[in-house]
């Protein structure tokens, strides 16, 4: 018989060793699909995904977060485990509705599937003479020019048949430029990995969803992951810069495993190539965010200015292409927005108090908003303060990563400039993340190391320190005793021993870890009864585009409902609650007479249709609008009119059409 090598048995403890990664990840990954298929998202309360999900869902993210924690911080494993858990935690979080809800989330989601189907039916780009407001999506039609081409290629019939599974896709777009603007500062696994699970748990605001922002802010963080590699004084490949490297001993900004200068073999002619290269590079990805997103390039200049005034990244070539760029854009194709909203913008610049304000109809109101809204708030507070003592603590980091603390610190002045639809605070928020995760991550963990060298230098003070316990911290001469020779007589103690030392900061990191990947959960989730439009509801929407002639009017309470803005090209649009108070406080008190007045105007062949929705009814509720009472009050005035004929109607909601005047 043919017998076994040497050491061949000790072969598959260590595979098996090696592999104990996966059984947490797959425990966990079994554990959320079993609470998938067990969790029940027909009746949403003001908790929204929070109160249906089944327990099984939570045991799976304790599950998961602890074999990350205890993978990543084990040298022995391999960056591809804690990538895995990465992209596990990112399924968890980011595909779980798109398997419970069998329609798209977000009313904007459709709103930018509308655009999208406007430009695949109109062929080219209109301005605001044939489209009004939403002209400016022409103006910026980066991402939906892209997406048209994407919904031909797939051969689907519009962007509503994936859009539910974009939050994911747009998620993994992120990781690869996060991972480079991480390992250009550090060389600690341990600290890149945990940086990037903080920031996919501390990224809730929720412009993952089908939108330009979610592409334009992977775009900005694939611009930052050049500028700082590629245009750093320790990388520039200039003879100068390299000579002054190697006279400190600097090994970069990764250190000995990071990016290389850009001289090569072919001396300066490799220079001038490469750097050419990244030039063009640089200037792609620029326009991509240009074309795409209004808010995105103006971080992105705010960041590069930022990053320039700095000894390390004074190179203003990335800066000024950037400008050039989108002031070329501004110019031209997007001057008919500008020129109509600069008035409102410079009023805007300096008011701090109004662009912070997220005014009326935006204020969490019932318990399970407030809590959801509290959950989001406390995240957010608590992974800022984890930066602050990630900074504080970690001295020779805060040092070399200095321009990370300019990537979370340059986006703060955003809001002096304006309110970008009330929304700004949480725009800053999501931009600041890179950076802040960067930091909190070094709280977390003792004794990260910025680059392999000091790595080493440590492992070597290590193996160098006596394994046992110092004889001088006892007293005791520093020789060592003959072999064999008995231990010295010494008094018995009568002293009571003492328990052993509970390492509470052991358990911390990982406890806080844990609690923020919870706490995502109600915070990107908690608002799913907003957020969700039953088949139903998105079918008596789709029933009132399919009659409606050119010209129609649609009215209704507010813009949170499917193919809100189906056709528009159209069809024009009312939605109540955006007038003033004393206008809305008029309906509230003769709904039927004022609906009518105010559709009115419409001419034949043209239709006034009042549609109200449980999509509607759920936004206005939960965000300090009109209440349940008050809305069944308007949706019973109008029943009750002769004016109006009702359409359709179902479980989701009800759609009426305004009589023709006798």
């Amino acid at each position: 018989m043919r017998e076994p090598a040497p050491g061949a048995p000790a072969v598959r403890p260590a595979r098996a060793a090696a592999a104990w990664p996966a059984v947490p990840l797959l425990a966990a990954l079994a554990l959320w699909g079993y609470a998938v298929r067990h969790t029940d998202v027909s009746a949403l309360d003001d908790y929204g995904l929070v109160g249906a999900l089944h327990p099984a869902f939570w045991a799976g993210l304790v599950v998961l977060t602890a074999g990350f924690w205890f993978t990543v911080r084990d040298p022995r494993r391999r960056s591809r485990w804690p990538l895995a858990h990465v992209l596990g935690l990112l399924v968890m979080e980011r595909a779980t509705q798109a398997l419970l809800y069998p329609t798209p989330l977000y009313a904007w989601a459709w709103k930018h599937d509308a655009v999208v189907d406007h430009l695949l039916t109109s062929g080219g780009l209109q301005d605001a003479a044939r489209l009004g407001d939403m002209a400016v999506y022409d103006q910026w039609p980066g991402f939906f020019a892209a997406q048209a081409a994407l919904v031909r290629l797939l051969g689907v019939d519009n962007a509503a048949m994936y859009m539910a599974w974009w939050p994911l896709v747009s998620s993994v777009l992120l990781l690869l430029p996060l991972l480079l603007i991480y390992r250009t500062f550090t060389t600690d696994r341990r600290l890149i990995w945990t940086a990037v699970w903080l920031f996919c748990v501390a990224n809730w605001v929720g412009q993952d969803y089908f939108s330009p922002q979610s592409v334009a802010f992977a775009l900005h963080l694939g611009v930052l992951a050049v500028v700082l590699r590629r245009y750093s004084s320790r990388t520039s490949g200039s003879s100068g810069s390299s000579a002054s490297s190697a006279s400190s001993g600097s090994s970069g900004p990764s250190g000995p495993d990071g990016p290389k200068g850009l001289d090569g073999p072919d001396g300066r002619g490799g220079v001038r190539q490469g750097q050419a290269v990244w030039a063009v590079l640089l200037s792609l990805l620029v326009v991509a965010v240009v074309v795409s997103h209004q808010l995105t390039p103006g971080m992105l200049v705010v960041t590069l200015l930022a990053l320039a005034l700095t000894r390390r990244h004074r190179d203003w070539l990335p800066l000024v292409t950037t400008v050039v760029i989108f002031l070329a854009w501004c110019l031209t194709a997007a001057l008919p927005f500008l020129s109509a909203a600069m008035p409102d913008m410079i009023r805007s610049v300096g008011d701090v108090g109004a662009n912070v304000e997220t005014g009326y109809g935006t204020t969490p109101t019932g318990a399970g908003a407030v809590a959801m809204s509290w959950a989001a708030r406390l995240l957010s507070g608590s992974v800022l303060l984890l930066a602050l003592a990630g900074v504080l603590r970690q001295r020779v980091l805060r040092r070399r990563a200095f321009p990370l603390l300019l990537l979370a610190a340059a986006p703060l002045p955003m809001f002096v400039a304006s309110s970008y639809g009330s929304e700004m605070i949480f725009r800053v928020l999501m931009f600041m993340l890179p950076g802040a995760a960067f930091f909190a991550a070094a709280a977390l963990l003792p004794g990260v190391r910025a680059s392999a060298a000091e790595a080493a230098d440590a492992a070597a003070r290590n193996t160098e320190r006596p394994s046992g316990p110092s004889r001088r911290r006892f007293g005791l001469p520093s020789f060592s005793p003959p072999p064999f020779s008995p231990p010295p007589f010494s008094l018995p103690s009568f002293s009571p021993p003492s328990p052993p030392r509970l390492r509470y900061g052991v358990w911390l990191a990982p406890l806080v870890l844990l609690t923020g990947t919870l706490a995502f959960v109600p915070s990107y989730s908690g608002k799913d009864r907003i957020n969700y439009f039953p088949p139903r509801e998105v079918a008596l929407v789709q029933r009132l585009f399919d009659q409606a002639p050119d010209g129609s009017l649609v009215v209704a309470a507010n813009r949170n409902y499917p193919l809100a803005y189906e056709q528009y090209w159209r069809v024009d649009h009312y939605w109540f609650l955006d007038d003033d108070r004393r206008h809305i406080d008029e309906i509230v008190r003769d709904p039927a007479g004022v609906l009518a007045r105010d559709m009115a105007a419409v001419d034949a062949p043209a239709r006034a249709y009042f549609l109200l929705t449980q999509g509607q009814t759920a936004n206005s509720e939960m965000n300090g609008q009109l209440n349940e009472a008050q809305l069944r009050h308007v949706r019973e005035s109008v029943a009750g009119s002769p004016r109006f004929e009702r359409v359709a109607e179902n479980s989701a909601g009800v759609l009426y059409v305004l009589k023709p005047a006798s």
